[in-house]
């Protein structure tokens, strides 16, 4: 599927067709997540729960950024 990238303000947008968003299990206002794959790129749903482990785990790692430098030697 080629996709035409749209200008929007001074930035860059892509519309993504209905079916891709059935697809994706999106709507208008949803949160997607773009990530990096040896393979190019990949666009995926953003799941909340996801990201509120993440920012958890992130958190627990700074506090204890001297023990895991530690541990990874």
């Amino acid at each position: 599927m080629i996709i035409k990238l749209t200008p929007i303000g001074n930035s860059t947008g892509l519309l993504l067709p209905k079916e891709a968003l059935e697809r994706l299990g999106v709507k208008t206002g949803d949160s997607i997540y773009l990530a990096e794959t040896p393979d190019g790129y990949e666009i995926v749903p953003c799941d909340a729960e996801f990201r509120r482990q993440i920012k958890l785990a992130k958190n627990g790692m700074r506090g204890y950024r001297n023990a895991l430098r530690e541990l990874a030697k």
